[in-house]
């Protein structure tokens, strides 16, 4: 009896069904579809080149045996990349290449069976016009505004080539780093600013890791990933702010990899951020770090004495602010640790010798100074709450890495997962990795634990409210 290509692949569904979870199934196997079947070889369509390569990477063991088992030990498995309107665009899909299985018509994307010539849907706006995609830049971050000096000077030499040749410098991609307030983000959207003012045409876009999440989650939801591949791969000049907030989500990460792939190899220009170097990026892909080093990797450090005088002259000058040079040198060697601080510092001062009606004197800046910086808080890291709760215990953090069931460590270690999770932005695989090389579900446990002691044991308690002081400790 002969078989078509359909009855073939509903038996091939069937046994897939029963090796996946529902969610899986749904999201990956349901959208295929059967296009023919000869000689013992199933042609099935997949809507796009990603799918493609993501059921090759995850699911090709799955896919070999349901189809060896529906068809024979003959069987051969072909792909035909083919993106049909009449049904929802999909998610992440797999492929499976082996010496039986191939895909075909590589490198084209049909639409009923012609190339595809419409523009995807925008993630930040229903305007399908890529001339009219919005970068999200702000205007007043620019290359002019952005002061010079020993501590950012390699970073800013990088923007300014890339500026007037984006993606044609060896500075592709280039990631910036630094700690929190010292202006990554400025000069990353400062390279946008110059590269629209010099490249009208050119489609650049500015975008947060944690945006970029959440838009992936929502084309997930819908099955729009396709449109989300597509729209990003459009674009000319991405800046990507925050890059290690991609620890831990996979899936996510997958996704940046072929959109990173896609713009390098096209010769577009791809901006990073991070608040650590390459080297001490935990919890992301060795293959996505091994791209990150394709290009430049330019540090940003806390600014000396001269350069904050310069920022600070700047923004006294920019905003029309009367500050002596007395003043400023106050304010410059008493604001220390970044130029969000300094900014800050100095917008505050003015405001309250304003409201007040007081001169900025010395002294009146040693007095609001005093009560202001005093009581900022320093900002927590899951690398910083290690150090504090080791500290505490009298430890060395390596201890938290160890395999001991030593009641001691075992409680630093809770209470580090714990306050990571309550004080920090991290994921809980990322606080999991961190921490013992543990995964999220002993970091809940042990955040419970936590949560349960303090309420039946007021030692404990006291001990947790001692460490929460400590963490926001200046040194």
């Amino acid at each position: 009896m002969k078989r078509d290509c359909k009855s073939v692949w509903s038996e091939c569904l069937d046994l897939i069904k029963e090796q996946v979870l529902p969610r899986t199934f749904k999201t990956w196997f349901a959208p295929i579809r059967a296009l023919s079947f000869k000689d013992d070889v199933l042609t099935i369509q997949v809507p796009s080149q990603y799918v493609y390569e993501c059921l090759e990477e995850h699911f090709v063991d799955i896919l070999r045996k349901a189809v060896r088992t529906a068809i024979g030990p003959n069987a051969k498995l072909e792909y035909s990349v083919i993106v049909e309107e009449s049904h929802p665009r999909d998610p992440l899909s797999v492929t499976m290449p082996s010496n039986n299985m191939k895909k075909v018509e590589p490198n084209t994307v049909y639409v009923n069976g012609k190339p595809d010539s419409v523009a995807p849907k925008n993630p930040f706006e229903r305007n399908n016009n890529r001339l009219q995609i919005d970068p999200q830049l702000n205007p007043s971050y620019t290359l002019d505004s952005y002061i010079e000096g020993s501590c950012n000077r390699l970073a800013k030499s990088a923007a300014v080539a890339i500026a007037q040749n984006p993606g044609g410098t060896a500075f592709n991609p280039l990631l910036i780093y630094g700690g929190s307030g010292l202006g990554k983000t400025h000069l990353a959207q400062a390279i946008g600013m110059e590269v629209k003012q010099n490249y009208p045409n050119k489609v650049v876009l500015y975008v947060t890791t944690n945006v970029f999440q959440t838009q992936f989650t929502e084309a997930v939801r819908k099955n729009e990933i396709n449109d989300f591949l597509h729209f990003y791969q459009l674009i000319d000049v991405l800046i990507l702010d925050d890059i290690h907030e991609l620890a831990g989500k996979t899936a996510t990460q997958n996704t940046f990899f072929h959109i990173f792939n896609h713009l390098h190899q096209s010769g577009k220009q791809l901006i990073l951020t991070s608040d650590r170097s390459p080297a001490e990026l935990s919890g992301l892909e060795e293959r996505l770090l091994s791209r990150f080093r394709w290009g430049l990797s330019a540090e940003i450090k806390a600014p000396d004495f001269e350069t904050r005088m310069e920022i600070a002259r700047f923004k006294a000058h920019k905003d029309g602010i009367d500050f002596s040079d007395e003043v400023l040198e106050y304010i410059c060697k008493y604001v220390s640790n970044n130029v969000r601080e300094l900014e800050g510092a100095m917008i505050s001062l003015l405001a309250q010798a304003t409201f007040n009606h007081k001169d900025l004197t010395v002294d009146v800046v040693k007095d609001i100074l005093g009560k202001m910086v005093k009581n900022q808080k320093v900002e927590l890291t899951v690398e910083h709450i290690q150090q504090v709760v080791c500290n505490h215990f009298n430890m060395a953090p390596e201890m938290l890495q160890e395999k001991t069931r030593k009641r001691e460590v075992v409680q630093a270690r809770q209470l580090a997962m714990y306050f990571s999770k309550t004080y920090t932005n991290a994921s809980l695989a990322y606080i999991g990795k961190q921490i013992g090389k543990k995964d999220h579900t002993t970091v809940l446990y042990a955040c419970k634990a936590v949560t349960d002691l303090m309420e039946t044991d007021r030692a404990f308690k006291a001990q947790v409210e001692e460490l929460q002081k400590k963490l926001y400790c200046r040194n």
